[in-house]
């Protein structure tokens, strides 16, 4: 990565980000799949709504507003939070429903995951939700009627495509930049940049509590300096929760990947509330979905 001027920071700051989160718990993120059974989910204690709502209250202190994808599971548990999330002006968004994978369903079944969670998202929030983003970034070339289920649902836009290798998931070949897939859907790919002939990380995730602050903010910036395009990031409730419980049936990768850095979590999230301007993905991408 080549330095960037004062002058340089100062004109990506300029730039509005957009900042996501992905409204889940900690029992349910793919690296415990394995050892974590699904109809075992409601044995474990919750920690999602208080989690999300320290989230909402830093953001609040910031002045920043967000898009919220969060999980039908978790909306029909707790439907205060989805209330509180609108109510303070953030975009509520889609995770599907069971935080199943794409790549593992059927097309119907697709249709009645995201069915379901649009359903019970907009009678609760009191709002349409426009936006969608498949668990584990699993919208791929193996399930090309994903975009079609998406468009019949009444979904506007999708943020499913992560431009990276990756073992978990990651599409590198895809594009980099919001694209209008065949079905009328945007997607919104993860941010990444591209060094020596291949696309790093540059969107939160498991990489914000990896790298150091700084590189981490580098790399945001050069984004937007070298691009002239928002970037954009994204975040879980159980990455500011150092005290969840401890999964230890899980692989040791699977451990060292998810509870690396928890502590310092919130402490990162603030300067980057701080040093860059944010918004909600459908105002940010506003001039792309009225295409």
């Amino acid at each position: 990565m080549n330095a960037i001027s004062p002058s340089e920071a100062r004109h990506a700051h300029a730039l509005r980000n957009a900042m996501s989160v992905d409204v889940e718990d900690y029992f349910q993120v793919e690296a415990f799949a394995r050892v974590v059974r699904r109809e075992s989910w409601d044995e474990f204690p919750s920690r999602v709504a208080g989690n999300t709502g320290r989230m909402l209250d830093q953001f609040a202190r910031r002045g920043v507003t967000g898009t919220f994808f969060t999980l039908g599971w978790v909306a029909r548990r707790h439907p205060q939070l989805v209330r509180r999330i609108v109510a303070e002006g953030h975009e509520l968004a889609s995770h599907g429903f069971g935080h199943a994978r794409v790549d593992t369903l059927t097309a119907a079944e697709f249709a009645a995951d995201v069915g379901d969670a649009k359903k019970l998202l907009e009678d609760l929030g009191g709002v349409a939700v426009q936006g969608y983003r498949a668990p584990t970034f699993s919208i791929s070339a193996r399930t090309p009627w994903a975009y079609d289920v998406l468009a019949a649902s009444g979904h506007s836009y999708s943020s499913s495509i992560y431009p990276v290798r990756h073992d978990l998931y990651g599409a590198p070949d895809a594009p980099r930049f919001p694209f209008t897939t065949s079905a009328g859907i945007l997607e919104i790919p993860m941010t990444t940049l591209p060094v020596l002939g291949r696309n790093l990380p540059c969107s939160g995730g498991g990489y914000f509590r990896l790298l150091p602050y700084t590189m981490f903010r580098q790399g945001l910036r050069l984004f937007n300096r070298n691009e002239k395009r928002p970037g954009l990031f994204y975040i879980h409730p159980w990455e500011i929760d150092p005290d969840q419980p401890r999964i230890a049936a899980a692989p040791p990768r699977s451990r060292f990947r998810h509870y690396l850095n928890l502590g310092a979590t919130t402490a990162r999230l603030d300067r980057l509330l701080r040093d860059f301007a944010w918004g909600r993905m459908d105002r940010i991408f506003a001039d792309a979905l009225a295409r």
